[in-house]
């Protein structure tokens, strides 16, 4: 069957025709409506409730409510050991046992961490053990001395007394006087020599019993106890190397009791009160809850411009260990308040202002608002109180005095 191209052009024209047709007078029938309407208003006849209805605008409110705002200042932050320690040796040597691995728990004063090579060390305690019994005799010896020169020395007197009443009597001759006041005068400069060897032999002692404590704490050094209670960390040496002071051999944490550490900007220095601004903390997922900050830098820095707080955790969750990150809301500023939804604040004539709903009238109330926080704006100033319905859809679409129609309330 062979189409015929004229026939089929007639045809379409026809349609188009008809489609038209059908447009026109849809928009007559309602630009006649329109016009009808129109001059019935201009001539004083009311509308009806169902097109009065009609010209309201649909909003929805919800009621202001008193609510709890604050102001927050969200950071990142650390999760630091409140007590820890780098133990290194006490004395220069080659390291002969490490008692303990990374992940081993030690308690302070009982915990042995390590030892170094102590054989050099006994042998000197034995030296200066010999040393002391050697000074302890010599002390013994001078004060034998001076016993014995005590006594010798007693009977030289009377001697020299018995013949200093003779030589009056000139009973002995004047040389066998002066033979025996030289030798009483010779057994007192030997007291002398003896006390002062007596002093030297104390020094000698003292000096024997300073090396012994020596020799005994350097002996005592060799073998490193924990510092503080934790876990061990890290372990940088191992057995056979060398061991010096302030080089590390360990590192031990404290787990149980943390700190969370951040740097703040400088602008909220006055802001911060130590011990009485709190922080909500995060770390890894894991709500921490709300903590006092029980630590404010004295000082700001002055490259940086920032200062540390910090906030004391006692045993925290075991998933929460130092070194892990911290999400930190810190609370700048908190109080009770009436909010309304931010939705609800616009900017009109250069204020902020809300549409409350009365009677199906809105009405424009000028706002200061304060916090934001979750959705909803405090409210510092405006007539505004409990329960107030706002507009907090459909706003956009009126003024004051607006009639409206509350389609429902927003929660």
């Amino acid at each position: 069957m062979t189409a015929n191209p004229k026939k089929d052009g007639k045809q379409t024209k026809a349609r188009r025709t008809v489609g038209f047709t059908i447009i026109f007078v849809i928009i007559a029938v309602i630009g006649a409506g329109g016009y009808f309407l129109s001059k019935r208003t201009r001539a004083g006849q009311p509308a009806s409730p169902e097109q009065a209805e009609q010209q309201r605008i649909p909003v929805v409110t919800t009621q202001a409510a008193i609510r709890d705002f604050q102001r927050i200042l969200a950071v990142q932050g650390n999760v630091e050991a409140k007590n820890s320690a780098f133990v290194s040796s006490r004395i220069p040597g080659t390291l002969e046992y490490i008692f303990v691995d990374e992940g081993d728990t030690v308690v302070a004063n009982k915990t042995r961490l390590f030892q170094t090579d102590d054989a050099n060390l006994k042998e000197n305690l034995e030296i200066g053990r010999h040393n002391l019994t050697v000074a302890q005799s010599s002390k013994n010896k001078s004060m034998a001395n001076i016993e014995k020169t005590r006594a010798d020395l007693h009977k030289a007197k009377l001697d020299y007394e018995r013949f200093k009443r003779l030589l009056k009597k000139e009973a002995v001759t004047a040389d066998m006087f002066e033979q025996q006041e030289s030798r009483y005068l010779q057994l007192q400069a030997v007291e002398k020599l003896n006390i002062a060897e007596l002093n030297l032999a104390a020094a000698q002692q003292e000096q024997a019993q300073a090396s012994l404590a020596i020799a005994e704490k350097n002996l005592a050094d060799a073998t490193i106890y924990a510092p503080i209670s934790g876990k061990v960390s890290s372990r940088m040496l191992e057995p056979g190397e060398m061991g010096s002071p302030g080089v590390p051999v360990l590192s031990i944490d404290d787990t149980t009791v943390i700190e969370i550490a951040a740097f703040l900007p400088a602008q909220y220095y006055a802001d911060i009160i130590s011990g009485q601004t709190s922080m909500k903390i995060q770390v890894a997922g894991i709500d921490i809850g709300q903590h006092a900050i029980t630590y404010k830098s004295p000082t700001i820095h002055p490259m940086l411009r920032t200062f540390e707080i910090k906030c004391l955790l006692t045993n925290p969750p075991e998933a929460v260990a130092p070194g892990a990150m911290a999400q930190i809301n810190v609370i700048l500023e908190s109080r009770k308040g009436i909010g309304v939804p931010s939705a609800a604040i616009q900017q009109r004539g250069g204020n902020n202002v809300v549409f409350t709903v009365k009677d199906n009238i809105s009405h424009q109330v000028t706002v200061q608002p304060g916090i934001e926080m979750e959705g909803w704006i405090e409210i510092r100033k405006g007539q505004i109180s409990e329960n107030t319905p706002v507009v907090t859809m459909g706003q956009y679409m009126i003024e004051d005095g607006t009639q409206v129609t509350v389609q429902k309330e927003g929660e």
